[in-house]
């Protein structure tokens, strides 16, 4: 049966030309896809204002109300008219695209916000008298004038009202005003020396402070720290390390958290492009490549990387939302954010994060006197067990083959993880510092010293590989050719060889030695996908890495050990010394650090 296409019709289409609100609608639904996309067009004006403070209010979720008030450089009477109408801008002047240093620069925002809602702009430069205009569905009115401070006041109402469709798919008030909070958050932290401040006020009136944010004060590193501890919480700001490097023109700074203070998802995950906060594959991928070998696949690193460069370095006009960017080199971009994390990573060396203490202490903390206890837990309690005797917990011993030293030197109690005192269940360590103790996982810390090894072995003497007696022919497409064989260099590090073999196919001459018998062709197809995702590819390190990981399990103190004296001591100072040792081949903590102040507290002694 032939079916008719229904785009053939038996009249000619005839090209007309949209009329101006068509076009200011169409605008608007790449422009303003919800109200935090509103509020995000708004604030970045203000910003690109030179605005020090900046408050915003909203209502139902922005659906009714939007208002951002600013201390900028305001507009004059002849501007405020020509700010409402398409590709109207002060920040660029049209001669070169690539040379962007503000958030904005295609005046698209406030034409397509008037053409979908009631905008009205009132604004006052220094020395001249505030005027307002507004704006209805894209019918401008007239001039008039308004008293407010220097800077300008956007009010938006309405949203959407002149095309209702659009409310249709929008979410809850609440899903929308955390949508605002997010947006407002994310640019408090790319501008930490300018005031934010967000308010709620649906139902009228003053309404309710939802988020504020004075301006930092101090150099920038100390502003940024003040600001994310202000954004994303103490715990990050105290679990972060600094990252300050550079790269053929990029320069990367910021702050990303230790691995054991990680993520169930990817929510703590802040990027920046010359302070624009970008959502983009590339750069995603470089942060979770950093840290591939330190988590495992159901955890997800935190980190707030601001990465600066050239405008003419990168392109930000990709996106109607600016939400993406291209790079002209990808590869230095990539590389500069994994090696740059890396090396923080290892100065580190065995620090944990302190969440890992708060979590035990939490663990510590007994119930209330005044609990709430449930019927069915009375009549278990109530009930005599027969078998007590079996089901008790058998407490482990502190014990050593050859007892601790108690008169160690004071000395020994300055290293950071302490000297050891003793070992319980067969397993844990425990060691006395000079400010609390330390309770090690012998067989975790071990495991990750060996791990470390065992890598450090490899970096010095290469990946060994074996040859394929048959080789293995790949036929590709040409792009996934390509892209492979862009790579080529690389897989060889790591002893995987591949050629050209002619047509569109390649041949896998060598894989690496430790991974066995291998599909060959299975591995190239994983690391083409990979390639396609994240524009690079771990596939073969981390299968490397996953086998001297199984070794290092393998061939670590096991748990059940008794451990002598100088063993355990010789375990916690080479902890000290190795990189990465505060955490274990999958993420977990390798020890517990408890201050004594803290231990004092369970007891009741402050």
């Amino acid at each position: 049966m032939v079916s008719l296409d229904p785009n053939i019709g038996d009249v000619r289409p005839v090209i007309r030309q949209l009329d101006e609100g068509a076009i200011n609608r169409i605008a608007a639904g790449e422009v303003v896809e919800r109200p935090a996309s509103a509020v995000k067009e708004l604030v970045e004006n203000a910003l690109d204002a030179g605005a020090r403070r900046i408050a915003i209010d909203y209502a139902d979720g922005g659906k009714t109300l939007i208002r951002v008030q600013d201390d900028g450089c305001g507009m004059t009477e002849a501007e405020l008219p020509l700010a409402l109408s398409r590709h109207a801008t002060s920040k660029i002047d049209g001669s070169n695209l690539l040379d962007i240093h503000t958030f904005g620069f295609r005046g698209e925002a406030l034409p397509s916000l008037g053409a979908v809602g009631r905008l009205t702009l009132a604004s006052r430069v220094e020395g001249a008298p505030g005027v307002e205009i507004s704006v209805n569905g894209g019918v401008m009115g007239a001039l008039k004038p308004a008293a407010l401070n220097n800077g300008t006041t956007v009010t938006l109402r309405d949203l959407f009202y002149a095309t209702p469709a659009r409310l249709k798919f929008l979410r809850t008030d609440r899903a929308e005003a955390q949508a605002i909070g997010d947006v407002i958050k994310r640019l408090a932290m790319a501008e930490p020396f300018v005031q934010f401040v967000l308010r709620d006020v649906s139902g009228g009136g003053e309404g309710r402070e939802v988020f504020r944010a004075d301006a930092e004060q101090g150099d920038l590193f100390g502003a940024l720290h003040g600001r994310l501890a202000r954004v994303l919480g103490r715990e990050f700001a105290e679990n972060s390390l600094p990252i300050d490097a550079e790269s053929e023109g990029l320069h990367l700074t910021g702050f990303a958290a230790l691995p054991t203070y990680s993520r169930g998802s990817a929510v703590a995950q802040y990027l920046f492009v010359n302070g624009r906060p970008v959502r983009d594959k590339l750069l995603v991928g470089a942060l979770r490549g950093a840290y591939f070998d330190f988590l495992s696949r159901d955890r997800h690193p935190a980190a707030a990387l601001f990465l600066d460069c050239d405008p003419a370095l990168v392109d930000v006009n990709v996106h109607p939302a600016k939400s993406e960017v291209r790079f002209r080199d990808p590869g230095v971009a990539r590389g500069l954010i994994v090696s740059a994390l890396r090396h923080a990573l290892a100065e580190a060396g065995h620090r944990a994060s302190s969440t890992v203490a708060h979590a035990t202490l939490g663990a510590m903390t007994p119930e209330p006197v005044g609990a709430r206890v449930y019927q069915m837990d009375r009549q278990r309690a109530a009930a005599p067990s027969p078998s007590f005797q079996e089901t008790a917990p058998v407490w482990g011993r502190v014990e050593t083959s050859e007892p601790v030293d108690e008169t160690a030197p004071e000395e020994a109690l300055e290293y950071p993880l302490g000297t050891a005192r003793g070992q319980v269940h067969e397993n844990y360590i425990i060691a006395q510092t000079a400010t609390g103790m330390v309770i090690v996982d012998q067989h975790a810390a071990h495991e990750r010293l060996v791990y470390e090894k065992l890598k450090r072995q490899i970096a010095e003497n290469g990946v060994a590989s074996q040859a394929l007696l048959i080789p293995e022919i790949v036929e590709l497409s040409t792009g996934d050719r390509a892209r492979l064989m862009d790579v080529a260099d690389d897989l060889q590090k790591f002893g995987l060889t591949i050629e050209p073999f002619g047509g569109e196919a390649i041949a896998v001459r060598e894989t690496p030695a430790i991974l066995g018998a291998v599909d060959a062709r299975a591995m190239v197809l994983d690391i083409l996908d990979e390639l396609a995702d994240q524009s690079s590819s771990n596939t073969v390190q981390a299968r490397i890495e996953a086998i001297l990981s199984r070794i290092a399990c393998h061939g670590s103190i096991r748990s059940g050990r008794w451990m002598k004296a100088e063993e355990m001591n010789a375990l916690l100072r080479e902890m000290e010394a190795t990189p990465h040792s505060g955490q274990c081949n999958h993420g977990r903590p390798t020890y517990v650090e408890l201050k004594l102040s803290d231990i004092e507290r369970l007891f009741g002694r402050t």
